[in-house]
């Protein structure tokens, strides 16, 4: 609405960070309050609050042998996080330096024992978690079915769906009154668990019950009254699956459930059919996802201490119950050399660094319960990640969906888990091995081999000599060094979403996520946008060998028309370098769902943990499409994969309804009697005129540099009536077109058309001239057409119109201008002008246009058919998406949870 969310002024960032990376560091972690001698003011203050503190503990737990080598970790620490070179998630930013006990970690997961004292208890943990901006997840199997009785009476027991529904209500209440970020929670159900059908099915039957209130007229927003009146919508969901069901549905087999409290078989089923209703759910409403048991726990490295149940809410941190990790991802970009080439000494340096700094966090930590106390400090798991990967894919002339673009991705993922490993062997020589290392030595020892054995079988095609070398040495390394010392940390590598650190690095693309676009927006901090053009598209262009005249001509082109497909000079075959995530408004280009499943499984071998990401299809996808990634997924290796169709939610179904009413209205007809003839009235559209003399107002404006006048002609009641637009420069084709529209509109308004109806036909329209305008309620136009009809909008139209007309509107300065009242007026006004405009009276005059009634009822037609464009639009990533709690703006899907495009603001882990 046009107010600050948030000031602080004589602040201090290094010179070249972004206004992006500046609004999140100081709005979201800078310590003190605002206006206190106590607030921090620089990034300095920052920086060394963090780095100074993990030195000072790394020397009270031993880690530096002298006084100097701290001094020195401290400093390339300082250095690495000042350059953006890497990121901590956002708890150690929150809290390291500032309370003695802090808690760090992002990532949580949580146990639960069938019975009522341990199931209450989950409530109290997740909520405190929620509190604190936590995410957590946890696996319900071990809870008796609804189709099994109670230990000491005659009773069934409730089920975990049932107490799903508990959970989730706290989680939607903490979420309403949270500081940090919304709830993030994950609830897992083994395949084999007897309530299965109704887990896979409940958030399905949830969303058609939201359907059926948004027909009614409920709020369709994430947190509107349709949303919010019903369960499940505050947790992803996922099955737990194993290799015995996957092979039953490949092959046709019959799969059973089974009781949890002695085993018995409840229930037998095609595993086919199960595995339908599963892609029907994932289809219909987003959920569930899958998590793939038997591959995730082929890679646990510590199996004789138990079974990799759970993940957290995003599932890239999958280990023990009740235990948590600590995130720090890398900002790939900045080993990029300035001759293209890839700093590998400096990205091993980095990782070593980093991961000591997340190692030496572990026992200075604080924790929810004394279980994942205990756990942290004797399995001291670790994630280590990356961000950028799209981007730097980009500027080496590599496609991201490409064997050399995933070999690439591959190989420095190797190497960062490789070398990770080689470093936690290298403190175990120091501080000895984590605490259950022993017990687990072989397994651990195995995991590694399998790293191992998949970076020397890593294809080089697309990757420099020098780094396959690195990767198989750093794998070399952790082998040799950890059969002698041990590991000091039980895992190490994920890939995480990277929302706000991501923004604080001031990355173009997250975690291992492809750019979104190559043309985006950006708010300037004086107010107004910016369009920019991906930096990575001028680099990558020299790459591929384009001289300066032409790389000048391909990016004047990409600014124009927001895509690259078309561009002078471009050869056909350099296009899949720059496809996206998403088609662009001009293009046909965008990543198919496989190609993204392909590079989860390229890097998936060489990472402890697993991938926050989603499979993103378009709305036209089918079922049996669905089903096949996840049966893809399975064969591929992932360990886990979520499912998002275009359209799935109950915003995108108003057509649906339509269809649905004309259906029940059909049948209605055909039951009823035949009606007695009756005589038929013809009515015709009145044409109401203005007086000889009246009132107008003329606005000067400027679109993209074009000049013109809008005088629009006002009736008595000061609502418009004619419209005449003049541009500056007169006896041009656009000169002409825009008289000969404005003169269509004003017979349009006088013949009862209402002008919001107008409005949200013709608001938005793009084509040339078009760009920034000198109105701040306007400040960029898709087209004169665009900024004539949200101009009215800002005019004539109530408040709620012009905001979804797209205009930015100050609330307090129509108040002061008299608009409320006008605004008040609009709808009595509107009525009268629509129930004139069916009155059986005079015809129409021979020089006026004919057909004017029917194209009051073409309207409803058009309207109807560009729902339905909406439905095989390009991919949609906001459809389900809520506000950002920070900054207002809308957020987009990453992963399993939601990141905010504008502020970094994450609804999962960071």
């Amino acid at each position: 609405k046009g107010k600050a969310v948030f000031e602080q002024r004589g602040v201090e960032v290094p010179k070249g960070w972004s206004q992006g990376a500046t609004n999140i560091v100081v709005s979201k972690y800078f310590r003190g309050e605002i206006g206190k001698p106590n607030r921090e003011w620089s990034v300095r203050q920052m920086v060394d609050r963090v780095a100074k503190t993990i030195s000072e503990w790394g020397v009270r737990g031993g880690y530096f042998a002298t006084e100097q080598d701290a001094e020195i970790y401290e400093q390339e620490l300082t250095a690495i996080l000042v350059n953006q070179m890497a990121a901590f998630n956002s708890p150690v930013w929150f809290n390291v330096g500032v309370n003695p006990r802090p808690q760090c970690s992002a990532c949580f997961i949580n146990s639960v024992r069938d019975d009522m004292r341990s199931i209450l208890n989950l409530a109290v943990t997740e909520g405190m978690l929620f509190k604190y901006g936590s995410g957590t997840g946890s696996n319900l199997s071990a809870l008796r079915s609804s189709k099994e009785k109670l230990s000491h009476s005659s009773g069934k027991s409730s089920g975990p769906v049932s107490f799903m529904k508990g959970y989730d209500a706290f989680a939607g209440v903490i979420k309403s009154g949270g500081k940090t970020r919304r709830a993030a929670k994950m609830v897992i159900l083994n395949v084999d668990h007897p309530d299965i059908e109704e887990f896979v099915t409940c958030k399905q039957r949830e969303e058609r019950k939201a359907r059926t209130l948004i027909e009614a007229g409920y709020d369709a927003s994430m947190d509107g009254e349709a949303y919010s009146s019903i369960f499940f919508q505050n947790a992803n969901n996922s099955v737990r699956v194993n290799d015995d069901f996957m092979r039953a549905v490949t092959d046709g087999g019959e799969w059973s459930t089974k009781a949890v409290t002695d085993g018995a078989v409840v229930d037998r089923m095609p595993a086919r059919d199960l595995m339908r209703k599963i892609a029907e759910a994932a289809w219909e409403c987003g959920d569930p996802g899958l998590q793939y048991d038997s591959t995730v726990n082929r890679w646990n490295t510590v199996p004789n201490s138990g079974r990799i149940n759970g993940s957290n809410p995003c599932s890239e941190y999958m280990f023990l119950d009740d235990s948590s990790c600590n995130l720090a991802s890398l900002n790939l970009m900045k080993y990029r050399r300035d001759d293209g080439s890839f700093d590998l000494a400096g990205f091993k340096h980095a990782v070593e660094v980093m991961i000591t700094a997340q190692e030496i966090v572990v026992d200075n930590s604080s924790y929810p319960t004394p279980a994942i106390e205990q756990n942290s400090y004797d399995y001291r798991p670790l994630g280590i990640g990356y961000a950028n990967l799209g981007a730097l894919l980009m500027s080496r002339g590599l496609a991201y969906d490409s064997d050399e673009g995933r070999n690439f991705a591959a190989a420095l993922t190797s190497l960062m888990s490789g070398h990770a490993y080689f470093q936690s062997a290298k403190m175990a020589e120091a501080q000895g091995p984590f605490n259950f290392y022993k017990l687990n030595e072989k397994p651990f020892l195995r995991v590694i081999g399998m790293h191992r054995d998949h970076a020397y079988a890593q294809s080089g095609d697309g990757v420099p000599d020098d780094l396959v070398v690195e990767a198989r040495h750093a794998w070399d390394n952790a082998l040799e060094f950890g059969m002698t010392h041990g590991f000091r940390n039980a895992q190490i590598s994920l890939l995480a979403p990277t929302g706000t650190s991501g923004f604080l690095m001031d990355c173009d693309t997250t975690g291992v996520e492809p750019d979104i676009a190559l043309v985006k927006y950006k708010w300037l901090v004086g107010g107004g946008l910016m369009k920019i053009v991906n930096q990575t598209v001028p680099e990558a262009l020299a790459r591929l060998g384009y001289g300066e005249e032409d790389r000048r001509a391909i990016l004047d082109y990409l600014e124009k028309n927001d895509t690259i497909e078309g561009a002078p000079g471009l050869k056909d075959e350099h296009l899949p370098i720059f496809d996206c995530a998403f088609k662009p408004a001009k293009g046909q280009r965008a990543i198919q769902p496989m190609g993204h499943l392909r590079m989860m499984a390229a890097v998936q071998p060489f990472l402890s943990g697993a991938i926050s990401k989603t499979v993103n299809v378009p709305n036209e996808a089918t079922i049996d499409e669905v089903e096949n990634i996840y049966i893809e997924g399975w064969k591929m290796g992932l360990k886990a994969v979520a499912i998002y169709r275009d359209g799935s939610k109950g915003q995108q179904v108003l057509t649906t309804s339509v269809k649905k009413e004309e259906k029940k209205e059909e049948k209605k007809a055909e039951a009823a009697p035949a009606p007695a003839p009756e005589v038929r009235v013809e009515y015709r559209p009145l044409r109401r005129r203005l007086s000889d003399e009246r009132k107008s107002l003329t606005h000067k404006f400027s679109v993209a540099g074009h000049g013109g006048y809008i005088t629009v002609g006002l009736y008595d009641d000061g609502s418009p009536g004619e419209i005449f637009l003049r541009m500056a420069k007169g006896g041009s084709v656009v000169s002409g077109l825009m008289d000969a529209f404005a003169v269509s509109t004003s017979i349009a308004l006088q013949y009862g058309v209402p002008l919001k109806v107008l409005v949200k036909k013709f608001a938005h329209v793009r084509f040339e001239p078009s760009g920034f305008t000198t109105n701040p309620n306007i400040r960029i136009a898709k087209s004169l057409i665009d900024y004539m009809f949200r101009w009215m909008a800002l005019k004539f139209l109530p408040l709620e119109d012009q905001i979804a007309a797209g205009v930015n509107v100050d609330v307090q300065t129509l108040a002061e201008a008299g608009k409320s009242d006008m605004a008040a007026s609009d709808e009595s006004h509107q009525q009268a002008v629509t129930a004139a405009a069916v009155l059986p009276t005079e015809p129409l005059a021979a020089e006026e246009p004919t057909g004017a009634a029917e194209q009051l009822n073409l309207d409803h037609a058009v309207e109807r058919a560009k729902n339905n464009e909406t439905l095989t639009a390009s991919f949609d990533n906001q459809s389900d998406a809520p506000a950002c709690d920070t900054c207002g703006a809308m957020m987009v899907r990453n992963g399993a949870c939601y990141k905010c495009l504008n502020c970094g603001s994450t609804s999962g882990c960071s």
